[in-house]
Order: C-alpha cells, then sequence, then structure tokens
C-alpha cells in the first residue's frame, strides 16, 4: 500500500473531512456507513482511501481490495473476517458495471444483508467515475419508452439502487482553473528544488493540462 497521508493531498478538503468523519467512527466502534466516491478520473479518490489506512491502521484498520470478477466469493471474504480483531474496509476501486454484467447483484445481496450480513466490523468503501455506477444508454432508454418493457425497467431499476445503498457519497470534482493552480503552487511548496515564480508556475501548469487533458 502507498505510503500517501490525506495532508500530502492537496484540495478537497470537505471530502476529506466527511470521510475521515465516517471512518473515525468505524474504527471507534460507533455507527458508520459504506462509502462512495464518484467523480472525475485523477481527483484524489483512490488516494484519499488509501490514505484513510495509513492514517488509521496503528488503530486496527485493514483493507482488502477485491475486483468485480471476485463479487461472488464476497460473502465467503466476509465470513472469514468477521471475527476477527480488526476493522475492516473492502476496498473496490473504478467500480462501475456494464449493461450485460450481473457482479452487482452479489454486491448488491451483502449491502442489503443478504446470504451472509455484514458484520459491524466490515465496511465497504469504492470509488467510481459514476455516480450510479452504470453506464445509461440510449437502448435501455428505449426500450422502456417505447416498448414499456418491464424486465428491462425493473433491471435498470435495480441497478441504479446500488449506489443508493451506499450510506455516504462524495463527489470529487474536476478543480476550477483557479483551484487548479492552487493545488500546484501547494505542491510545489514542498520542492525546495522548484525554482519558479508563481506566474511562470501557472503557465507550466496550464500547458501541461493543455498536453494531458
Amino acid at each position: 500500500m502507498d505510503d500517501v497521508m490525506l495532508d500530502d493531498l492537496v484540495g478537497y478538503k470537505f471530502q476529506k473531512e466527511e470521510l475521515v468523519e465516517n471512518t473515525e467512527a468505524f474504527v471507534a466502534g460507533r455507527t458508520a456507513n459504506n462509502v462512495l466516491l464518484y467523480g472525475d478520473s485523477g481527483t484524489g479518490k483512490s488516494a484519499s482511501i488509501k490514505a484513510i489506512l495509513n492514517q488509521y491502521y496503528n488503530r486496527g484498520l485493514r483493507m482488502i481490495e477485491i475486483y468485480k470478477h471476485q463479487f461472488q466469493d464476497l460473502s465467503d471474504i466476509i465470513a472469514h473476517i468477521k471475527n476477527r480483531n480488526y476493522k475492516y474496509i473492502i476496498y473496490m476501486d473504478d467500480l462501475s458495471f456494464e449493461e450485460f454484467e450481473i457482479e452487482y447483484k452479489f454486491l448488491k445481496a451483502v449491502i442489503e444483508g443478504g446470504v451472509e450480513v455484514k458484520p459491524d466490523n466490515v465496511l465497504i468503501y469504492a470509488t467510481s467515475n459514476r455516480r450510479h455506477l452504470i453506464r445509461e444508454t440510449w437502448n435501455d432508454r428505449n426500450d422502456i419508452e417505447e416498448r414499456g418493457d418491464v424486465h428491462t425497467n425493473d433491471t435498470m431499476e435495480e441497478k441504479l439502487s446500488l449506489a443508493n445503498r451506499f450510506g455516504v457519497t462524495i463527489g470529487y470534482y474536476k478543480p476550477s482553473r483557479e483551484e487548479y493552480h492552487e493545488i500546484v503552487k501547494k505542491l510545489a511548496k514542498k520542492h525546495e528544488n522548484i525554482t519558479l515564480s508563481q506566474k511562470e508556475l501557472c503557465e507550466e501548469a496550464n500547458r501541461w493540462e493543455t498536453r494531458h487533458g
């Protein structure tokens, strides 16, 4: 796991505070929620979760990262860790589902308390570029609106409802130009070998943004 800490992540003050508040409650044995961090790529969603682990590791927080093809094993994983003396975050990075994928059913069953009820020492933290975790296509809309396809409508609603099962949703949005410049300036202060003026720094940052999108 990277050694990144929350203080290393510039910007997104309120997002980090909300993440800390929920994780602090979890580690302290109070009521806490599953968390979905969503928004643009490269805004620090994954880094924030890794930093949270580092911040609370000495207080018994552990993390298990799983991938979509492992969702069918979620219940077994939870059964193996539910009686251990640690708090576990099950981490899912870049979570999203295409219209033909059914793995979301395994995740939804666990969150809703299906085959294996989620114990008090387990939370699910996920990141996604999609607020609702799925890509809604025009075909989906046409099936519902033109043909009145009840099955398609039910399936779509089931997929959309998954995001609502996360008690805390935190948006990480692409920063404005001014916010972007502030982030660059603060990062530059951490490196003594950078001798550019603030104006030059911002100009270089703009050029980098143009090249990398």
